[in-house]
């Protein structure tokens, strides 16, 4: 067995001399360090204290002892002179702070001055100086420290009796200075000793230094050489140079082995860059270039058409009614039916005879035609042209004969935009005009767009809040009974005046509050408001209470909990249920037909009224009728308007209310603007109506008035 010297080897054996040498050092240094922890025990502050504490007070309880016998017999003859002297010698000893004599009851009879101002007063107790508890000597004398002095009491006897008291104060400075000038001399020792630690740490570090230096160059001449050298190569293989990788020298060490194994993983990246390029930048069902792919080829083409002053043009197509056929045929013929278009726009593409058109699937149903051309826009009309018819033609999938259509938004640069999120954005504006034209068609982007845009940010804005700012209030328009002229309920009518565009047509605000999620908030203060007024009308006499009527939009319903919001707000506003008529259209039951049933079950069972507005205008409200359960119709006013001229239009009316007799449900029609619509649609049977011809819509007191 042949031996390796390999770099795990070498950095062992750096590391047990580096450890080794460490140890060394460490060890000299405790060593040394428990020599300085000798030094400060043997001469400590704590200690010298002590010392001076003990000393203090065995010559404090000396000198009280003197001066207890010397001022015994003075004391008991009360001479006072004779006290002072000794009080005054006691007193000019070193050390005394303070010198008091008192008698047998402890009233000071001398405190060592010479006008003895503290005569008479009493003794205090030791404890009452602070400090810690007093402590008993020889002799009967307590000792006591506070304040940095020593507080001594001793008794004064003649023969068995006491006749007094002395006490002094001894002060701790000269001690103190003591232990300062053994602090020092310790002080000085330890830096003594500071100063060998340090010559010894730095020999050591000395030492360390150059076994480091010889390491790091052995380090650097094995490892960090070859390690740069895959470094380099990473950067190689990160750029896409992999050919660089298969290049690094061949060593016989574990770097040698990262080396193979890096050039081996080299070869592998680049085989996966080239599967997930191709997955990355390719839409999997039409095999076009997806979002990401457009993105970039439009960023790359930007950039060159703006040094070269050309034009481009972005085509932004999408299928119209592709959900239908997604959700009558399933999801597998809407796939077919991508693939086919695909093919489709492509060989239009082809036969438009466009040089670098570019083909994208952007979405779901959306694709993306990019081409640059000299005069782009003429061209861009009739590549859309021809696009458009290739897609309307039938298309055979699955033995069906599929009709779809598309719509087409058109946007130039750089004439239109100078970005490509920009030039997207524009595009797809583009196309939901063309969709609100009709769909089927084309429309190129226009400045007019951005300005739409920027007023609907701008109400969508200004409509949160509007409610609590005051801005929106109620009117209702009163329904009236077409036999005898008579008011039976009233229409809640939401409406906006902006503090700076005035009156906001219901048909603008409603459509940004459903798109933005406010039409659940403003529903529902709605519906609570209008309860509130219609609580407030007066009830006639011998007649039905009039009702009223609160359209609600199919956001509110697709939420799932309209009963339970309508069932609250009854109870809060003590609306009779009956009294309350839901209005929805026939949108919002496509939506979610059973959904639909459900709630409207719901609904009736609370006595609530639900009535289908806007009937005849969606594709199956006959159908509706039979399996949705509903209380009343309303005619649209595009029947009503054209009653008097379009045989069609009374034909479809009469047949209408005749129905709906037959089932049992209330008609309703709205939009009577004259005299002869009226008359026509009594005559033909029709119980309730509405219209500017009947009652404009009023506040809530002066609709009130027409019940009274």
């Amino acid at each position: 067995m042949t031996f390796r010297w390999t770099l795990r080897a070498q950095m062992l054996g750096w590391v047990m001399l580096c450890v080794g040498t460490m140890a060394l050092i460490f060890a000299g240094l405790i060593w040394r360090e428990q020599r300085s922890f000798v030094a400060m025990r043997e001469g400590g502050d704590a200690l010298v204290l002590d010392v001076v504490r003990d000393g203090l007070q065995q010559r404090g309880s000396a000198l009280a002892n003197q001066l207890a016998n010397a001022v015994a017999n003075p004391l008991y003859f009360l001479d006072l002179e004779r006290i002072g002297e000794y009080a005054r010698n006691t007193n000019q000893q070193a050390d005394v702070e303070y010198v008091l004599v008192a008698d047998a009851q402890g009233r000071i009879v001398h405190d060592g001055s010479r006008d003895i101002a503290r005569f008479g007063e009493s003794l205090p107790e030791l404890e009452a100086v602070g400090g810690a508890p007093a402590e008993a000597l020889r002799g009967g004398i307590e000792a006591h420290w506070a304040d940095g002095l020593l507080h001594l009491s001793a008794p004064v006897r003649l023969g068995e009796q006491q006749v007094g008291w002395v006490r002094l104060g001894l002060s701790m400075d000269e001690g103190a200075r003591a232990a300062q000038v053994w602090s020092r001399t310790v002080e000085t020792r330890l830096a003594e000793t500071r100063a060998a630690h340090v010559r010894w740490l730095l020999g050591g570090l000395a030492l360390i230094a150059g076994f480091g230096l010889i390491g790091v160059y052995s380090l650097r001449r094995n490892v960090l050489k070859p390690i740069r050298a895959l470094a380099e190569a990473a950067l190689a293989v990160e750029g896409g140079r992999y050919a660089e990788a298969r290049n690094l020298a061949a060593r016989d060490d574990e770097i040698g082995d990262l080396t193979k194994v890096f050039s081996r993983m080299a070869d592998s990246v680049a085989r996966h860059e080239r599967d997930i390029r191709r997955i990355a930048y390719t839409d999997p069902l039409t095999g076009l270039g997806n979002r990401l792919a457009l993105s970039e080829s439009l960023e790359s083409r930007l950039l060159t058409l703006q040094a070269s002053s050309g034009e481009l043009a972005l085509m932004f197509i999408d299928l119209d009614d592709i959900k239908r056929v997604n959700d009558t045929l399933g999801h597998h013929v809407g796939d077919e039916l991508l693939v086919d278009v695909a093919a489709r726009i492509r060989s239009a593409c082809a036969e438009e005879g466009i040089d670098g058109a570019e083909l994208a699937r952007f979405g779901g149903d959306e694709f993306v035609v990019l081409f640059p051309e000299a005069d782009v826009r003429q061209r861009a009309e009739s590549l859309a042209a021809r696009i458009l018819a290739a897609i309307s033609a039938p298309l055979t999938v699955q033995d069906r004969d599929l009709v779809v259509s598309g719509s087409i938004g058109i946007t130039v640069f750089p004439d239109d935009a100078a970005s490509a999120a920009q030039m997207v954005k524009n595009a797809d504006m583009a196309m939901y005009q063309a969709k609100a034209a009709g769909k089927g068609c084309f429309r190129f982007y226009s400045l007019a767009l951005d300005e739409e845009v920027e007023r609907r940010v701008r109400l969508e804005h200004d409509l949160r809040g509007a409610w609590e700012r005051g801005e929106m209030s109620l009117a209702f328009q009163p329904i009236f009974d077409l036999t005898d002229g008579r008011a039976v309920g009233a229409e809640a009518l939401l409406r906006w005046t902006h503090p700076e565009l005035g009156l906001v047509p219901p048909s603008i605000f409603i459509g940004i509050a459903e798109d933005s999620g406010q039409v659940e908030v403003i529903g529902h203060r709605v519906l609570e408001e209008a309860m509130r007024a219609a609580v407030r009308w007066p009830v006639p006499n011998g007649t039905r209470a009039p009702f009223v009527a609160i359209n609600v939009s199919p956001r509110q319903l697709s939420l799932g909990n309209l009963p339970e919001s309508v069932e609250g707000a009854l109870q809060r506003t003590g609306l009779d249920p009956n009294r309350l008529h839901l209005e929805l259209t026939e949108t919002a039951i496509l939506r979610d037909e059973a959904q639909a049933t459900a709630a409207f079950t719901r609904l009736r069972a609370l006595g609530v009224g639900v009535w289908l507005d806007d009937f005849g205008t969606g594709f199956s409200g006959l159908s509706h009728l039979r399996r949705v359960p509903v209380d009343g119709v309303k005619i649209d006013r595009s029947f009503i308007t054209d009653l008097l001229r379009d045989p069609n239009d009374l034909a479809l009316t009469t047949g209408v209310i005749a129905m709906a007799h037959s089932l049992g449900v209330t008609v309703v029609a709205e939009g009577i603007e004259n005299e002869g619509q009226h008359d026509l649609l009594r005559e033909r049977g029709c119980p309730l109506g509405q219209g500017f011809y009947l009652g404009r819509p009023l506040p809530a007191e002066d609709v009130g008035r027409l019940f009274g």
